[in-house]
């Protein structure tokens, strides 16, 4: 079976910074990388942000808890996953991610981790690998599968590039316009299609 990579946050599930920014009225949080193309500097952006303001892990959690996936997001996952070999891989955090991807029905996911004070701070955090997104996909085109991948932000164009074939999806214009050579889409339906397109046109 071939396998599709998808983002988490935008994709399948609300951006998580997004959705604390909002319950905290701290406008700085809502930055993503669909804004800062630099992960390192993003985290530590918002490294700084949760001291300065004396928020910890519950706190982001407590928010999580209240989350669920993206409109139609279960359905499309669920069909997805009848025809294909499907991985999430995702710049979000184990930490953060889990009551989510028990609420997709627990697809692989491949993300960080952060490291936690005893005082229940968010102290920094622990890349699974650079450029992680790109070398999964590589790695798996290396076991001979045809890769297909999906996503919304610049930390996803890599995948993207590296796949037999990527797609944007409800990504913003500023993203749209610097990677023209990605097929855009903004329902789940028109990804399937896109995503079943490539699939049949791929040659073994």
């Amino acid at each position: 079976m071939d396998v599709v990579c998808l983002d988490l946050e935008g994709v399948l599930v609300p951006e998580i910074w997004i959705q604390f920014a909002e319950k905290t009225g701290i406008d700085e949080l809502r930055a993503t990388t669909r804004d800062v193309p630099i992960y390192d500097d993003l985290m530590r952006q918002r490294l700084s942000l949760l001291d300065a303001h004396d928020l910890k892990l519950d706190d982001i959690q407590r928010v999580i808890a209240e989350m669920g996936p993206l409109p139609g997001a279960k359905e499309f996952l669920d069909g997805l996953r009848q025809d294909y070999q499907v991985i999430i891989l995702s710049d979000t955090f184990y930490e953060f991610a889990q009551p989510l991807m028990r609420q997709l029905g627990q697809p692989t996911l491949f993300c960080h981790r952060l490291e936690i004070s005893s005082e229940n701070r968010v102290a920094d955090y622990r890349l699974r690998k650079k450029d992680h997104k790109r070398e999964s996909v590589e790695s798996l085109k290396q076991l001979n599968f045809k890769v297909y991948a999906a996503g919304d932000s610049y930390n996803d164009t890599a995948m993207l590039r590296e796949a037999h074939a990527g797609f944007l999806f409800r990504a913003p214009d500023n993203v749209i316009t610097e990677f023209p050579q990605f097929s855009v889409c903004t329902e789940f339906d028109e990804l399937r299609a896109l995503i079943d397109a490539a699939a049949g046109c791929s040659e073994a």
